[in-house]
């Protein structure tokens, strides 16, 4: 097996979907403060406990494709890991109680937009994996597409 094929599988894929997941978590968590389901105390910790560890997650998987050479992954990834280290430095990055419902449209555009963006990176992360895993199986022919079956 190749390093690449253990870099997509193992490390961007599973990134990808933990970080897929987190956003649309908080996009749900916002989605109910906006129709008042949950109150603003509860709705700011629960986003705030996932914040940290998706800068450092999106930080991660940014350094790692620099590293490893892959340029389109890490020039689609890097302008969401400069915001949140701006974010970060400005300390701006956590969700204040008693503003949450001022900034809620804001925030809820920016996670949706966030959204978009694993969703693009996932896909392209599942396109380059079965590249990669095709490319390891030798399947040069639709014919032997037939023997996979």
């Amino acid at each position: 097996m190749g390093w690449n094929l253990i870099f997509w599988l193992l490390i961007c894929f599973p990134t990808n979907i933990t970080l897929l997941a987190s956003t649309f978590y908080q996009v749900l968590i916002l989605s109910d403060l906006e129709s008042d389901y949950i109150n603003p105390f509860d709705a700011s910790s629960r986003i705030n406990y996932f914040v940290l560890p998706e800068f450092i997650a999106q930080g991660a998987l940014c350094l790692l494709c620099l590293f490893t050479g892959h340029w389109f992954m890490f020039l689609l990834t890097v302008p969401v890991a400069g915001y949140h280290l701006k974010l970060y430095v400005k300390r701006e990055h956590l969700i204040d109680v008693t503003e949450v419902f001022r900034e809620i449209n804001a925030e809820k555009k920016f996670r949706i937009a966030k959204l978009v963006l694993y969703l693009t990176v996932l896909i392209v992360t599942i396109f380059r994996l079965t590249l990669i895993g095709v490319y390891y199986l030798g399947i040069e022919d639709d014919e032997d597409l037939g023997n996979l079956w």
